[in-house]
């Protein structure tokens, strides 16, 4: 049975045409320059950044990360490992005050889109307690489905 309200997968030839127009753009590289540029980034877009996570490496153009409202995991963490953070500061492209919250102070009410036209940047460096949280949900998952193996340590 085919779902006709499914965005088609298709490759393209250029990183720019898989994201300009789009409403959100996940990036998950160890790439140690930007792949994506400010430019190719609509107005109310959201950007999803996993990867690039040592202080040298950069998966946003510096400008985007500016003109973002710039949301992380870890402010901690940000401002020693994220060279997407880091680099910016140490340009003077702007300070730590440009973390808006991290995502738990969102979640319990922070302001995160102040506009329609507003771009919001999640940049993910992950924590420890995210894996313990996902691990938890796959053991409860397997055994309310009777699957998987136990094993003793």
């Amino acid at each position: 049975m085919s779902d006709t309200s499914l965005t088609p997968v298709k490759a393209v030839d250029h990183a720019g045409e898989a994201v300009v127009g789009a409403d959100l753009i996940v990036l998950a590289t160890s790439s140690p320059t930007p792949v994506l540029e400010n430019n190719w980034v609509k107005p109310g877009a959201h950007v999803m950044s996993v990867g690039a996570c040592r202080p040298n490496q950069r998966e946003m153009d510096p400008a985007l990360v500016k003109r973002g409202r710039l949301f992380v995991d870890s402010r901690a963490a940000a401002l020693v490992e994220s060279g997407d953070v880091v680099l910016g500061i140490h340009e003077g492209r702007f300070t730590a005050d440009h973390i808006i919250a991290e995502i738990g102070e969102l979640v319990a009410g922070g302001v995160g889109r102040r506009t329609e036209n507003d771009v919001t940047i999640f940049k993910s460096l992950g924590l420890a307690v995210e894996d313990v949280m996902a691990a938890d949900l796959a053991y409860r998952r397997a055994v309310e489905r009777g699957i998987g193996q136990e094993l003793t340590l």
